[in-house]
């Protein structure tokens, strides 16, 4: 009888793929009730940007009718807009914020 011998050779390979987590956009849009001061004081508070950013980003609300307040992953984002919404109604304003994926 022959000795039968056989070889099998396998092999695998796995591919990992990071992926980063998606990034949304908190975006104020312009109205015309409420003060550029209050967005600006929004701005400083809960966006922690410094005076001159929070005026350059008011002006652009103001001018183009809707400005980027901070790009942040999907839980900080929809935290920031809640929150300035919440602080906007308690003020009396209308202010409107949303989030738009970049």
């Amino acid at each position: 009888m022959a000795n039968a011998s056989t070889k099998t050779r396998t092999s695998a390979s796995t591919r990992t793929e990071i992926k980063y987590p998606d990034r949304f956009n908190v975006v104020i849009l312009n109205d015309d009730y409420t003060p550029m001061e209050f967005i600006i004081h929004l701005l400083i508070e809960i966006f922690n940007k410094n005076i001159e950013e929070a005026k350059d980003i008011t002006i652009q609300i103001h001018e183009n009718g809707k400005g980027i307040a901070g790009t942040y992953n999907f839980e900080i984002a929809e935290q920031k807009v809640h929150e300035s919404t919440l602080i906007s109604r308690h003020s009396g304003h209308p202010l409107n914020i949303m989030m738009e994926k970049v």
